[in-house]
């Protein structure tokens, strides 16, 4: 078992996301790598009308415009991402994964001077590379080595958007980690499970088929972070 801090209102590590996006980068990157063309093709039930390839360039591009500072009116709206992923559609898949690879070792140091505002991108992205790990059947999808920060992470994120407060139980934490806002008229929610079913239920994910979870006190609806 593993002991993690529980306290949801440490203050901001502002190293925090590009470490994340460090971490997905050397796991991700070598495994687009190995795939054939054809896996680029596949679909991507995670984002309804995507195929892996469709993620991969919106993650890419997403980093792109953060290292850059590009955020022009209407950014990360869905017609925007489809416009980022347009725009990359001649591309060899080898090309969208170059500039995945450079972005997210870049866009660290540009996200932690925004002072927590793009943190979510970096969280996103590790989850997108979990979308993508899900589709190939890869263990670890939504978990793996940077789940320790994305879930340091994730407690922040819940709480700054005003999610339901939550305790979870998970399955390699001695306590429970601590999630959401408290309002004071609400008793906290209670999960109890593995970490990457309650990734999955803040990212709007279906869980993995099979797994069994309970979810007490809150809806998966109200605890979703995107969109």
């Amino acid at each position: 078992m593993t002991t993690m801090s529980t306290d949801a209102y440490e203050p901001r590590d502002p190293e925090l996301p590009g470490r994340l996006l460090v971490t997905e980068r050397d796991g991700l990157v070598p495994l687009l790598r190995s795939r054939p063309d054809d896996d680029f093709a596949r679909p991507a039930p995670a984002c309804p009308g995507w195929t892996v390839r469709d993620v991969v360039a919106h993650c890419s591009a997403a980093l792109v415009r953060v290292v850059a500072g590009r955020f022009e009116k209407g950014v990360f709206s869905p017609a925007s991402n489809d416009r980022d992923i347009a725009e990359r559609a001649d591309w060899p898949n080898q090309r969208v994964v170059d500039e995945l690879e450079r972005a997210m070792t870049e866009a660290g140091p540009a996200i932690a001077k925004a002072g927590g505002v793009l943190d979510l991108v970096a969280l996103g992205e590790w989850v997108h590379g979990g979308d993508v790990r899900d589709v190939f059947g890869e263990p670890g999808a939504y978990g793996g080595p940077g789940l320790p920060d994305a879930l340091a992470l994730l407690a922040r994120v819940t709480r700054e958007k005003g999610r339901p407060a939550l305790h979870a139980d998970l399955d390699h934490l001695d306590e429970p980690l601590l999630l959401g806002a408290a309002d004071g008229g609400r008793t906290p929610a209670r999960f109890i499970g593995d970490a990457p079913t309650l990734v999955r239920l803040y990212a709007g994910r279906r869980p993995a088929e099979g797994v069994s979870y309970e979810l007490a006190g809150a809806e998966p609806g109200e605890l979703s972070i995107f969109g």
